[in-house]
């Protein structure tokens, strides 16, 4: 019984929230999630983790949508959509 089991959501220094998710994905999204860590990388100079490329595309949709509120119109523009960010299939 001393196994230590990692909150589901934590508060980080910077202000941010840290939430663990498990998710189910098929391989295509896992591929797109890759390409997108290459590009990250690549405009970073620095390796990036698929877990940095997701929360980076997500902060990149929140941004553009708060842009314009009302619209889609800013996500599009930002090239993040909800067509992009991987399909989630099964259950977490």
């Amino acid at each position: 019984m001393s196994d230590r089991v990692t909150p589901p959501m934590h508060a980080l220094p910077d202000g941010e929230a840290e939430l663990a998710l498990v998710v189910r994905l098929p391989w295509e999204d896992v591929a797109r999630l890759g390409q997108e860590a290459g590009r990250l990388a690549a405009q970073m100079q620095r390796p990036v983790t698929l877990d940095e490329a997701v929360s980076h595309r997500l902060r990149s949709a929140r941004v553009a949508a708060h842009a314009r509120p009302g619209t889609t119109e800013a996500v599009a523009a930002s090239g993040a959509s909800v067509a992009s960010l991987p399909r989630v299939n099964g259950t977490a």
